[in-house]
């Protein structure tokens, strides 16, 4: 893979859980509710369809940092291979300019790699402000996706 310039983001995490697992949770509301947002915001709302060309919407809330408000449009889905969407936050929560994601999905060893990469952003500081956001969404992502994994391993489904 070619060098990051600095407009990008990269995030790359190996989650001990299959693919289809991983990609399910990435289909589901009711599920990405649980784990979407950093570690001290709760998602309140989501509205959020893997359908290309649908617009979703999101929010969330701390106690420190009050209340986030974002959203954009579904560009492309690959089932368990690939999402790709809009993100920007709302004027009100620190708007400012919209990017691009794609997430990628790949089997390595029976575990996913999931590659998380967002652009362009207008400075590095801003590039640099996501950077702990999306850790910290990805850690409770982890923690949801692997504890499930374990409970279908052991014959209940999620």
């Amino acid at each position: 893979m070619s060098e990051l310039r600095e407009n990008e983001l990269m995030i790359e995490r190996e989650f001990n859980a299959p693919v289809p697992l991983v990609f399910r949770l990435w289909e589901s509301r009711d599920h990405m509710l649980r784990w979407w947002g950093p570690e001290k915001f709760t998602a309140i709302e989501l509205d959020w369809e893997l359908t290309p060309g649908r617009p979703w919407r999101g929010a969330m809330t701390s106690r420190q940092y009050g209340l986030s408000r974002f959203g954009g449009v579904i560009r492309e889905v690959q089932k368990n291979k690939r999402i790709v969407f809009t993100f920007q936050w709302d004027g009100d929560s620190g708007r400012d300019c919209d990017t691009l994601v794609t997430v990628t999905f790949a089997d390595k060893e029976g575990n996913t790699i999931q590659t998380f990469h967002q652009a362009p952003f207008s400075s590095v500081t801003i590039r640099d402000s996501h950077i702990g956001g999306w850790n910290s969404l990805f850690n409770k992502q982890q923690v949801y996706v692997e504890n499930i994994a374990v409970a279908e391993q052991n014959g209940f489904h999620a």
